[in-house]
């Protein structure tokens, strides 16, 4: 039997399901899970997209998105904005 490998970008396609999978990663996860869900947010709006919106092109989008990378801050914070997405901070 032959299986395929799970996509969680084919299950991201409302805006409040990328705000819930994004909030639950940040939530239980460390800074590779964060890195590794906006990069399954990217693939699911559009890498093309994504790359227009934050003046970045598709190539440094995917190499800054990939696992093991260590983007900048500046990266993050730009493609978290093209993905209609903001930071903000809670007591708790």
């Amino acid at each position: 039997m032959k299986t395929s490998k799970l996509d969680i970008a084919d299950y991201l396609d409302s805006k409040e399901m990328i705000a819930e999978y994004l909030n639950s990663v940040l939530e239980e996860g460390d800074d590779a899970d964060v890195i590794n869900a906006i990069g399954h947010i990217a693939k699911a709006i559009g890498m093309t997209k994504i790359a227009e919106e934050t003046g970045m092109s598709r190539p440094s989008l995917y190499k800054a998105l990939s696992d093991g990378s260590k983007p900048q801050f500046a990266t993050i914070m730009k493609v978290i904005k093209a993905i209609g997405g903001q930071i903000q901070v809670n007591p708790i």
